[in-house]
């Protein structure tokens, strides 16, 4: 076992380090090939976003790991490592494990929680399988990191909390109707927020869409993407009634929707709930709108608040997804360990038991009036005493799995028994 990572990411390097080194979907493949051609390297994974850039290798143990590193980022980007030192971070071994499971859970992303990065692994892992460099060590701590990530998600909250403004929309909205099922949306101006909010919706359940703008043809435009119905602008006191659910974000500097007129709609609609959300500045939607019974107005600020109390929730979350990364890492840990020990407790055996065999050899002729039972009562005896002089080292062996001074135990009990490495 010998992990090492080298990455770079939102918080060690600008956007533009970030796509210099970036490695586009179309040559991941390519590139994750030629990391594991190195001599040395037996397996790889590269996983290359928006906000990060991450190499890991897993190489022979007498094999130093960092200049095969190097080695693949200088030719495989064509330049000079140097000026990018800097934005680089290295995890080795139990540092290297962790951060993997810290990057599945979330825990490392710009926005803690947000359940994009697992998808993205997961499409790495792919890529690393169907070119064949995933396929022992580093293949098994992939893979139980998707099943720390699966378990963050289940037993803390850390991803259900929207940390957007446009979720945060979608999330006041479905407290006041409860479901969303065959609701109506209108938005009033096209801009990304509102398009953003208007998907949000949509896919929580809403079912029709009118859009409007001042520029008639963006509305076309807009209502096309999302199956539904562009209204002209001058027409629209005669439209927002109709729907349950307002998006407003538009240039104007005066109210688009005034207190009168939603009390007109309400009247009209007998009174059925209308949830507006005023993402514009200057606001479109006069606040007054929300003294009316059955109209619930939220802004900009009131949404941004929302967001802010709900990143607390997730920070808050994210101390308990860090103590459930910890105690896999050292499951993890103590699981490789244990599997490294096994070939050296197999050559102690064979090399004490080839020691016993050749003493017994040695003295075969004073040996040879044994009666069977007597030599199969020497050989249990020889075989007893291998047993009780190994019993310290292997149970030391074993109990060291995991621990620091795991690597120098073996390599210290392999020279005292004169096993080869």
């Amino acid at each position: 076992m010998n992990f090492v990572l080298v990455g770079l990411n939102h918080r060690t390097a600008p956007v533009e380090v970030r796509e210099r080194l970036s490695i586009p979907e179309s040559r991941l493949g390519a590139a994750t090939a030629a990391l594991v051609q190195g001599e040395g390297t037996l397996e790889g994974l590269i996983l290359s976003t928006c906000n990060r850039v991450e190499v890991v290798v897993n190489a022979r143990d007498e094999v130093d790991a960092d200049p095969l590193l190097r080695n693949f980022l200088t030719h495989f980007y064509q330049c000079d490592l140097g000026p990018y030192e800097g934005y680089l971070y290295w995890h080795r071994q139990q540092d290297a494990v962790r951060h993997l499971f810290r990057v599945a859970a979330s825990l490392d992303s710009m926005l803690v929680g947000e359940p994009q990065i697992l998808g993205q692994m997961k499409r790495a892992y792919s890529v690393a399988r169907e070119m064949g460099t995933l396929n022992g060590l580093l293949n098994e701590v992939v893979t139980h990191a998707f099943a720390v990530a699966r378990k963050v998600r289940r037993e803390t909250a850390i991803g259900t909390a929207a940390v957007s403004v446009s979720y945060a929309a979608v999330e006041l909205a479905k407290k006041i109707f409860g479901n969303l099922a065959g609701k109506t949306i209108f938005v009033i101006g096209a801009g990304k927020m509102s398009e953003l909010a208007a998907k949000h919706l949509l896919s929580s359940g809403a079912s029709a869409i009118f859009v409007s703008n001042r520029t008639y043809d963006r509305a076309v435009e807009l209502a096309q993407a999302f199956h539904g119905t562009a209204i002209r602008f001058e027409q629209l006191p005669e439209y927002v009634g109709k729907a349950d659910i307002v998006i407003s974000s538009t240039g104007a500097p005066h109210f688009v929707v005034r207190k009168e007129q939603v009390e007109r709609m309400l009247a009209a609609r007998r009174n059925r709930p209308m949830f507006f959300v005023d993402i514009a500045v200057p606001r479109d939607i006069d606040p007054a709108v929300n003294e009316l019974d059955n109209a619930f107005l939220y802004d900009i600020d009131d949404l941004e608040r929302v967001v802010d109390a709900n990143k607390k929730e997730r920070e808050r979350e994210a101390v308990y997804a860090e103590e459930i990364v910890q105690q896999e890492v050292q499951k993890m840990m103590r699981r490789l360990a244990s599997r490294d020990v096994v070939p050296t407790i197999v050559a102690l055996e064979e090399r004490l038991d080839l020691i016993r065999q050749g003493e017994v050899e040695r003295h075969r002729g004073r040996l040879s009036n044994l009666t069977p039972e007597q030599r199969e009562a020497l050989e249990a005896l020889t075989r007893g005493i291998v047993n009780k002089i190994l019993h310290g080292p292997l149970t030391e062996l074993k109990r060291a799995a995991g621990h620091p001074e795991h690597g120098i135990l073996v390599q210290l009990i392999r020279k005292i028994f004169g096993v080869a490495d």
